[in-house]
């Protein structure tokens, strides 16, 4: 057996051993296991930071850098999309609307 491939399959092996521990974790423990309240609390926000986290960027960059120009059909769809949102809490209606802006800028303008 070669070098690498030795490699790969310790490497195959570790990773799967480490998925199972940490799958496992809390069936291994034997008393039941809670958060800290601070915890708890903060969990509460990673789903809003982790949408703003992959949105964000999207938004503002091209190719890894910020947006030349106001003239963007993201930057005027986005927050269409979001008022949208805030106002009617209907997800559709955030789509339909943000891609109702972002269209014909996009592809009637060249935006």
């Amino acid at each position: 057996m070669a070098r690498s491939e030795t490699w790969t399959y310790a490497v195959i092996l570790g990773m799967a051993a480490v998925t199972v521990l940490t799958r496992c974790f809390f069936f291994i423990l034997d008393r039941p296991w809670s958060l800290p309240a601070w915890a708890e609390r903060a969990l509460h926000y990673a789903p809003a930071a982790a949408l703003a986290g992959v949105i964000a960027p999207e938004i503002v960059m091209t190719a890894g850098h910020l947006v030349p120009s106001v003239l963007d059909a993201r930057l005027f769809a986005a927050p269409v999309g979001a008022l949208l949102y805030f106002w009617r809490r209907n997800v559709l209606l955030t789509i339909v609307g943000g891609m109702a802006v972002y269209l014909p800028l996009h592809l009637g303008l060249g935006w």
